[in-house]
């Protein structure tokens, strides 16, 4: 196995527990989202990582899910990080609820193509 394809392996699987945690924490429940901010600072955390860990993944690798938006992914964590206070509730609904489902299953598909080449 090619020492890139393993780090690609470790950054899948923790951004697939990431998406694990958010949707634990959001329950897919707006409205308990919106009113706890203890809710709201776990999936932002957790939203971070993802991110950060999606900027570690090879060219390679995300080249075989061209209809993620890579670059997009890197900005929305720069914006997490680096403007926290202006952070919009709505936007990181609009997350949770729409945009992690696509990601995850585009998550899984490059898993497991890492795993069959071993």
């Amino acid at each position: 196995m090619k020492p890139g394809n393993e780090a690609d392996k470790v950054y899948l699987q923790h951004m697939l527990e990431c998406i694990a945690r958010i949707a634990e924490y959001a329950g897919g429940d707006e409205q308990r989202f919106r009113e706890s901010r203890l809710i709201q600072d776990a999936v932002v955390r957790n939203l971070q990582t993802l991110a950060e860990s999606s900027q570690r993944l090879s060219e390679p690798i995300k080249a075989g899910e061209p209809q993620i938006p890579w670059r997009a992914i890197s900005g929305f964590r720069n914006i997490l990080v680096h403007d926290y206070l202006g952070i919009d509730v709505s936007a990181i609904w609009q997350v949770v609820a729409v945009e992690l489902a696509p990601l995850q299953a585009a998550l899984v598909r490059m898993a497991d193509t890492l795993s069959r080449r071993g």
